[in-house]
């Protein structure tokens, strides 16, 4: 029964064809988590096998048990052709999984650059957020994806750059808290606040190391 779950995620067509000509109910038939023959070829990039699946018919949006659509995989796996085709074909982009994070997190935390674009042109929520209140420029200043921080600040004005999660950090705290020296110049001269609080009563230079605290300040 998981052989062909193995197969769909080796991208094997010629398997997959084969018994799915037999039996159709497979290609919505789920594995013990919950997934579809469509999340496996979307996870490993098989663009063939996913095209053949969704015409199909397999459900474009379907969550496995932790909420993780096929979109959500391949953002995930950085598969552009995939992610491509399953947004031409309706994919969801603002779907989250049971933590909160959608395509866009994902992509920004892991800094596929072409998913990230392609996911705000097709009206992904920039500033979504996850269970702890983290959106993707937290993810990706955190992180020190440099490139995804240009593409959020630059795609427009819906962008709440100072935006806080749950501990009350902006993603200029977490930039500033992990030395991300880049992420953190490039916030500031978007105007991001250097005086906004957390939780803790702390501000974005009193969480930064000594070095780049003086930098961000001859920034301001």
């Amino acid at each position: 029964e998981n052989k062909i779950f193995n197969e769909a995620y080796s991208g094997n067509l010629a398997y997959v064809k084969s018994k799915v000509d037999e039996d159709k109910t497979l290609v919505n038939s789920q594995d013990s988590n919950g997934r579809v023959l469509l999340h496996w070829a979307a996870l490993s990039g098989k663009i063939e096998l996913v095209q053949y699946l969704l015409d199909q018919g397999s459900p474009v949006n379907h969550p496995d048990d932790i909420g993780m659509t096929p979109l959500i995989l391949s953002a995930s796996a950085g598969k552009v052709q995939v992610c491509h085709l399953l947004i031409s074909k309706g994919a969801n982009v603002n779907s989250k999984n049971d933590e909160g994070h959608s395509s866009l997190q994902y992509a920004a935390s892991k800094g596929w650059n072409d998913i990230v674009k392609m996911l705000l042109i097709n009206h992904a929520d920039i500033n979504v957020a996850d269970k702890r209140g983290a959106r993707p420029l937290h993810r990706a200043a955190s992180q020190g994806k440099t490139a995804v921080v240009k593409i959020l600040l630059d795609f427009g004005n819906q962008l709440q750059i100072d935006a806080k999660d749950i501990y009350g950090n902006t993603a200029l705290h977490l930039s500033c808290e992990e030395n991300r020296i880049e992420e953190a110049k490039l916030l500031v001269s978007h105007g991001a606040r250097l005086d906004a609080k957390n939780k803790e009563n702390m501000t974005p230079l009193e969480v930064a190391p000594p070095q780049l605290a003086r930098t961000l300040k001859e920034l301001a």
